[in-house]
């Protein structure tokens, strides 16, 4: 009998003893506790822990996300009684802006269990936590932006300081909690003014593409009016060596006939005397005069006869006849007459 009786206490110290052996899930973490208090965090697989009364585990699932709606409340938390889509919290979605204005914010906070231990015994509510920080954070990071930037462009930068003050406070409270995301889903002013703010909105963006179209103007003609500046401050710059180089070869020219008058004074005069009569007969009609006639000197058109039929020459001034006497007293210019048979 005593036999029996020492089995059958070895068997049940051995159930008891195999009873500390528990299963950690993948997205589980264990908790052992010691007579109640926190001993030690196990991760996922096979593990022991002394048989109850002495230790006891709790699995908490700490990959799962959590969501905290802060602003309003969602149909799924509400009462079954109350089967509406979801309701405003004005006393939560309220905010001052940094101009001093009102705004009405609704947002989500996700979060998960980062270390179990500490999210079971170093905060009593963690989930109330988590709200009120973010609250608390939202409200501080609101409070320093004004309402235009909060309406637009400045929502990631919001959402992003949100995050990284609430786990910064969730931290030093050693609350085991992560937060993954801060979102926010409704961004307006007050319902009261929404139509009025949203007129001021309009305006605001009617005085922006006015603004822009006014710049896109202004970079269009201040470049062109800037090329067309340049164009002409070139061409007098072209103008003025143009006529500098022109004046300096005229003056090399006036240098150079001078040398030459100052080597060979009659043949530079006659040269220049030539040169002359002969640029002046190039440019106007040719006389041919006969001393052998009598009376009126007859007028032979030589550069209306040598162009076209039907072309018209310049009109050409009447001019008195010429008196033989004249012609008798003319003084004998031999480089005349070689210029004009010319």
């Amino acid at each position: 009998m005593g036999r029996w009786l020492g089995i059958g206490a070895v068997v049940v110290l051995g159930l008891w003893a195999a009873s500390g052996i528990y299963r950690v899930q993948p997205d589980e973490q264990g908790v052992v506790m010691r007579f109640g208090a926190f001993d030690r965090t196990t991760q996922p697989g096979l593990n022991y822990h002394i048989p109850w009364p002495v230790e006891s585990v709790t699995t908490p699932r700490v990959t799962r996300i959590n969501r905290i709606d802060i602003g309003f409340r969602a149909a799924g938390d509400a009462p079954l009684t109350r089967p509406v889509p979801s309701r405003d919290v004005v006393e939560e979605s309220l905010m001052l802006t940094g101009d001093e204005n009102i705004i009405d914010i609704d947002f989500a906070v996700f979060w998960r269990i980062r270390d179990a231990g500490e999210f079971l015994f170093n905060t009593r509510n963690p989930e109330q936590t988590v709200k009120s920080g973010a609250e608390s954070v939202m409200r501080e990071v609101v409070g320093q932006t004004p309402i235009q930037p909060a309406l637009t462009e400045a929502r990631a930068e919001i959402e992003s300081r949100v995050r990284t003050g609430v786990q910064f406070i969730l931290d030093q409270y050693k609350s085991g909690v992560e937060i993954t995301q801060v979102q926010l889903l409704k961004v307006d002013p007050p319902t009261e003014v929404i139509d009025t703010f949203r007129d001021v909105q309009r305006a605001n963006a009617d005085r922006e593409r006015l603004r822009n179209e006014a710049e896109t103007y202004r970079n269009d003609i201040i470049p062109r009016a800037r090329g067309e500046g340049q164009r002409l401050i070139q061409e007098a710059e072209g103008y003025k060596e143009s006529q500098i180089a022109r004046a300096r070869g005229e003056a090399a020219r006036f240098l150079s006939v001078l040398s030459a008058y100052q080597g060979a004074k009659d043949v530079t005069i006659r040269r220049l005397y030539m040169e002359t009569m002969e640029e002046i007969l190039r440019r106007n009609p040719k006389l041919l005069v006969d001393d052998r006639l009598q009376g009126i000197v007859p007028y032979l058109p030589l550069d209306g006869a040598s162009r076209p039929a039907g072309t018209a020459g310049p009109q050409q001034p009447a001019r008195p006849p010429v008196p033989p006497s004249a012609l008798n007293n003319a003084p004998a210019q031999p480089q005349a007459s070689q210029g004009a048979s010319r």
